[in-house]
């Protein structure tokens, strides 16, 4: 593609021109020129926006699709289409579809599936077969075949010797473990957080204590074996604390907070709307208040929509039956401005793509364009209109949002939303 972005504001901590309003040319995909106006040239497409600004592709770190296997949720091809209209360049695809991606065949397929998408789809391998948590998947194979990171999708590492071998065994391969962060004995049959609003509603509590219990003890394990640790979706308090805590020890471990736990807190459930139930569930104010400082401080590395399509039949049920998971990229960006400045939320959103893949995207003459674009100016109500997944369990009908996603220039295409 070639095209001209006029009258925009980028934010790039490492190009000169941060914060300035720029044009920004490309050719065939390549950014060719920055300057503060540049001339039109014949054939050129002009890609102009109220307000907008521009800044490096985001990377959504937590995203499930369905395909294969479950293609009633959500289908590869609208999924990446989901993430580019909501601003994402690159995302993580968790490994919760059927059969689980737990060999180099089943990460092959994914990646043939994705390419030529303007999004690109990097898989995360199942860390242990069939995500059962008792043998270990084929690690190295699933990498050397694309794979970015290894977890088992919302199920904990049980056994911690398990845990102990994967991060030793990594290191060969300078892989990346996920570690749920959740002690499942500790929460059976639990429905939402433990406490006050559980009591009224007569739900099974799930404890912050689980959370805490396993966090501690993965990072004991990483302070033991090395290696490289991300503890996906944390969700109080005590758990930024230890994160924090390991950090200042210098262990190699990073952490995500869903978008959903940084907006709302468990009062929302009081309606036993299923739309709210999500694994981590929603906390107090407490735990959300201490998430948002966590993000502000740079003890938790990014936020991610963890979007999880459901149909309605999984959604649409008892409380108790329901399913676990929202759908969240479509409201991320409006969502987290209601709560950082525009800067701190660039940051949240591209630090993803250097843990996980440890690459950066850089606004600068010679680079292939990989941008978001968006404004921050504006509030709006999220709307059903707004729903861009084939499932519609979204936990952010009805929320007070702030800006607006444009679009996305990547792999030398313009995708607008």
């Amino acid at each position: 593609m070639n095209a001209r972005i006029t009258q925009a504001t980028l934010l790039d901590e490492s190009n000169p021109h941060h914060g300035k309003q720029v044009d920004i040319r490309i050719e065939k995909g390549i950014i060719t020129e920055i300057a503060s106006t540049l001339e039109a040239k014949k054939g050129e497409e002009l890609i102009n926006f109220e307000n907008l600004t521009v800044s490096p592709g985001w990377f959504d770190s937590s995203v499930s699709i369905g395909e294969p296997g479950y293609e009633e949720r959500e289908t590869i091809k609208n999924g990446l289409l989901v993430a580019a209209k909501s601003g994402f360049t690159g995302i993580a695809l968790n490994p919760n579809s059927y059969p689980v991606p737990d060999t180099s065949s089943s990460i092959a397929f994914l990646q043939n599936k994705a390419a030529n998408n303007a999004v690109e789809l990097f898989p995360i391998g199942a860390l242990t077969q069939k995500s059962e948590g008792v043998d270990l998947a084929e690690l190295y194979d699933m990498q050397q075949a694309g794979a970015i990171a290894f977890g088992d999708y919302q199920h904990a590492i049980k056994n911690p010797n398990l845990l102990k071998i994967a991060l030793q065994y990594t290191q060969g391969f300078n892989g990346l473990v996920l570690s749920f962060p959740q002690e499942d004995d500790l929460i059976i049959k639990g429905m939402a957080n433990e406490g006050e609003t559980a009591i009224k509603l007569g739900l099974k509590g799930m404890p912050a204590l689980a959370e805490h219990l396993q966090i501690a003890r993965d990072l004991y394990i990483l302070e033991y074996t090395g290696g490289k640790l991300h503890i996906p979706t944390i969700s109080t308090a005590q758990s930024v604390a230890l994160i924090k805590e390991a950090k200042a020890k210098g262990l190699d471990v990073t952490c995500s907070v869903a978008i959903t736990n940084l907006f709302f807190t468990d009062t929302v459930l009081e309606d036993f709307d299923t739309r709210y139930k999500v694994t981590p569930p929603l906390r107090n104010e407490e735990d959300r208040k201490a998430l948002v400082a966590g993000i502000k401080d740079g003890t938790i590395d990014m936020v991610t929509s963890d979007h999880n399509p459901l149909d309605i039949e999984q959604k649409k049920l008892e409380f108790d039956h329901a399913k676990f998971g929202t759908i969240a990229q479509e409201a991320t960006l409006g969502a987290l401005l209601t709560l950082v400045s525009e800067k701190k939320a660039v940051q949240l959103l591209t630090a993803g793509r250097k843990r996980f893949t440890e690459t950066t995207s850089k606004i600068e003459m010679g680079q292939p364009a990989n941008l978001s674009l968006f404004t921050t100016k504006g509030t709006s109500t999220f709307t059903k209109e707004m729903i861009l997944s084939k499932s519609k369990n979204a936990a952010f009908l009805g929320a007070k949002l702030k800006g607006k996603v444009y679009g996305i220039i990547a792999n030398n295409q313009f995708t607008a939303s």
